[in-house]
């Protein structure tokens, strides 16, 4: 390399070090296993079927708290931040479900010795006698919580025998959930917990007892992790209490009778060896056959699983408007645990019973609907969140590959959204998630092979030459690989610093690195931007590295519709389309860029607001701002270029000397 040029990146280097980013597309899939068959007790005896049956679904679910001896081994600051995080989430459930009163302490039965059981009345006897220890998940279940233990005896014609137990129970609850911080096989690099359920009452077949482990590794005192976590327990308690395909036989209806047929002997569904688990009724799951699922390949016929429950049904259809919709279509990939017990994400993407985390969740009000299918729960709907994934896009995108869906858009010049077609090379280029709660990033990616057949959804895309474009997707694999706009972290040294929600407070950023005026918050959102932000200084003019898109805060009146504020100043918003001028001064740059406006209706329809009528802005003579030069940063810049010269003049010295 000469000595010109050696000297030229140098300069580089230093002009642009403090804009250096690297960012990471966030994903922690779920690590949910459906729970084995001979991991679960069935026969909990609280109340008769019969008295249960008739008492209202109206009282709000009550979980009891147990913690494992693990959670003290932790430092303290992981404690706290477990306890509190795990209340936040119980307390989240507890306002959201009802359930028919426990009218008795739960009493959970103890682990036989063997799996040789005998059955009388319903219920399960332990031929070789009970274990010593029994436990939900990993997790031992203290003493006191047991009753006694029911064995099986043909040496004295006793038989059927139920040891006395002077333990009381857990009293005034509806479940018990033991919490832990394990770190065992289940907790791979990107896993942050797993849950499950360990025992089922006798009467309707409810969850009573299960188990939620943190990994200890994932536990993180960064804001945007913890409220990760917190969605990461919501979404694993969720599998405890009813939804995971391990239940599915043993949904009800409302008058809480079974949906799946019971063998007399046991009381239980038919049990599945291939699945391992007890096989459901074509009334809670059902096979779909998709005839025509258009691929690059052609045409094929795609076999779907789907929850089709009358409530999940309704709402489905109500959210994609699809009215023919058969119902909700569960996931088809990932080991036990992921396929069939979450829902798909390629057609459900951010909702939080999706099988991996990918950006801000939220619980809808298709997944609340499924736990009052259970027959178990009455669900207050107001607890739903905000969810757009699909919303009012119809059959076509309900129904069909995203292949098809990307194929017929691009035929007719419209807009390919949810999905994307924007590589990410070179200058970061950001854009906004279609609510505007995110910056976003296009999650289409370079793999090293080329994908299967059935996840090429390109014949061209810009920049690649046509011979690679089948080793392009989506990054994340559960969806298919189908590519879309996704939140991100902003990351150095595998450090998170922050993320890109515009909502939360703690992603804002240093002020010497805010270089578009962006403020984080709940009453921020994203907005476009409308070229390069240039940042001008004593020494020339340059640009991020990064761009396209910011937070800002916002405000809408029935008078003056939609502004932006930028840097603190706001800017009224006349039509869609507009492109604000702003500028700015900080002590090291004068910052100018545009900001696009969106339709004022796109943001302000939030608080119901009336928009005024559109028309095109006033001519504004923008204020001279003058660049800052202070001596200090006079001095700053003109040291370091002194100090690239004199390694410029060694290095050639150097090289004339001994070559």
């Amino acid at each position: 390399m000469g000595t010109q040029y050696q000297f030229l990146f140098l300069m580089i280097l230093i002009l642009n070090h403090e804009n250096q980013y690297i960012f990471a597309l966030t994903e922690h899939p779920c690590s949910h296993h459906s729970t084995a068959n001979h991991e679960v007790f069935y026969d909990v005896d609280i109340e008769p079927a019969h008295i249960v049956k008739k008492r209202s679904i109206d009282q709000p679910l009550h979980i009891h708290l147990h913690y494992d001896d693990s959670i003290d081994l932790l430092p303290a600051d992981h404690i706290t931040i477990i306890k509190e995080t795990v209340v936040q989430a119980v307390s989240f459930w507890s306002n959201t479900l009802k359930v028919r009163a426990t009218g008795a302490p739960i009493k959970l039965k103890r682990k036989c010795s063997s799996r040789n059981v005998r059955y009388k009345d319903q219920m399960s006897y332990c031929v070789d006698g009970c274990s010593y220890q029994t436990v939900c998940g990993e997790i031992q279940i203290p003493d006191e919580h047991l009753e006694g233990c029911y064995w099986w005896n043909d040496r004295d014609g006793s038989r059927y025998n139920k040891d006395a137990d002077g333990n009381n129970g857990v009293a005034n609850t509806d479940f018990i959930l033991y919490v832990a911080a394990i770190k065992s096989d289940r907790c791979k690099e990107s896993t942050v917990a797993y849950a499950g359920h360990c025992q089922q009452e006798k009467a309707l077949d409810r969850p009573v007892a299960g188990y939620f482990s943190i990994c200890p590794h994932s536990i993180s005192t960064h804001q945007q992790d913890r409220l990760q976590l917190l969605s990461t327990m919501k979404h694993e308690i969720l599998h405890a209490l009813g939804f995971t395909a391990s239940l599915f036989a043993f949904y009800r209806d409302e008058q809480g009778n079974p949906l799946t047929p019971r063998r007399s002997l046991s009381n239980k569904p038919d049990f599945d060896q291939q699945l391992k688990m007890y096989r459901w009724s074509d009334k809670v799951v059902k096979t779909i056959e998709r005839s025509d699922w258009k691929l690059p390949m052609g045409i094929i016929t795609k076999r779907v699983h789907m929850v089709v429950t009358p409530r999940v049904k309704a709402e489905v259809r109500k959210h994609f408007n699809c009215p023919t919709l058969e119902g909700a279509e569960l996931e088809d990939q990932g080991i036990d645990g992921t396929a069939i017990t979450h829902w798909e994400k390629r057609v459900f993407e951010n909702e939080a019973m999706t099988g991996t985390y990918t950006q801000s969740s939220v619980i809808s009000r298709i997944t609340l609907a499924v736990m009052e299918d259970t027959g178990w729960f009455k669900a207050n709907y107001s607890q739903a969140g905000n969810y757009e994934w699909g919303k009012d896009l119809g059959c076509d995108f309900v129904k069909k590959s995203c292949f098809q869906w990307i194929e017929e858009k691009q035929k007719r010049n419209e807009d390919i959204y949810p999905y994307c077609k924007e590589v990410k090379k070179g200058e970061l280029w950001t854009d906004c998630t279609n609510n505007r709660h995110s910056v976003a990033l296009c999650n289409l990616v370079e793999y090293k092979k080329p994908l299967p057949l059935k996840y090429q959804y390109f014949y061209q895309i810009k920049d690649v030459a046509n011979s690679d474009v089948g080793r392009y997707g989506g990054s994340v694999s559960l969806a298919d690989y189908c590519p879309y706009l996704q939140e991100f972290s902003w990351t150095n040294k595998d450090k998170i610093l922050r993320g890109s929600s515009c909502l939360v407070p703690s992603n804002g950023i240093d002020p010497d690195s805010n270089y578009f005026g962006e403020e984080y918050g709940n009453e921020s959102r994203c907005f476009n931007h409308g070229g390069r932000w240039y940042l001008h200084h004593c020494g020339g003019v340059n640009s991020p590295q990064h761009s396209g898109s910011g937070c800002y805060q916002y405000f809408c009146s029935e008078e003056m519709g939609l502004n932006i504020l930028v840097d603190g100043i706001p800017y009224r918003c006349y039509k869609a389309g507009q492109k604000i001028t702003a500028s700015f001064v900080t002590k090291s740059y004068l910052h100018q860029g545009t900001v696009v406006c969106p339709a004022c209706s796109d943001v302000c329809d939030e608080s119901k607001m009336k928009c005024p009528a559109e028309f095109d802005p006033p001519f504004v003579d923008h204020a001279i701002l003058t660049v800052p030069c202070s001596s200090n940063l006079y001095n700053y810049n003109i040291y370091y270029l002194l100090v690239c010269l004199i390694i410029a003049l060694s290095t050639s010295f150097y090289y004339r000397s001994f070559h």
